[in-house]
């Protein structure tokens, strides 16, 4: 069997949606819940936007629901409105109405200079981590029960 290696510097637009329809399609033939994700409205999304006084975007959570779990993507304040307790509300509140949506877990990553110890204050435990990723610092995946 002969084949060769082409090495690109940059995006190739169509052989990155080729693999992503071949790892697509090999995912739900062995998994159901990749199978099932894939209908329409399987994967609910949430978002929670706060603005000021003035209407201006000031922060918020971007999420999805599915799997029983939610999964927060996107989660940031303006500096002016960290450390007042905001975020901690805002977090709970995602969470409340992720489990109205049927989520029981809830998944995040975090980086080493971003938001561990407030996660771990929202009760969130480290389930992973990558050292030296950034070099210097440490990439967490962190889950917690909103059983």
């Amino acid at each position: 069997m002969e084949y060769q290696v082409e090495v690109l510097h940059e995006q190739h637009e169509a052989f990155t949606n080729f693999l992503s329809e071949k790892i697509r399609a090999y995912n739900n033939e062995h998994s159901s819940y990749h199978r099932e994700s894939r209908q329409q409205g399987a994967i609910q999304p949430l978002q929670l936007i706060v603005t000021d006084l003035q209407q201006q975007w000031i922060g918020g959570i971007t999420a999805e629901v599915y799997w029983g779990w939610v999964e927060i993507h996107k989660f940031w304040f303006s500096e002016e409105y960290r450390g007042k307790g905001i975020g901690a509300k805002l977090l709970a509140k995602a969470e409340l109405v992720a489990k109205e949506m049927g989520a029981t877990k809830a998944l995040l990553t975090t980086y080493e200079f971003q938001a561990r110890t407030f996660y771990e204050a929202q009760g969130y435990q480290v389930v992973g981590e990558i050292k030296d990723y950034p070099p210097g610092s440490s990439y967490y995946t962190m889950v917690k029960s909103l059983v």
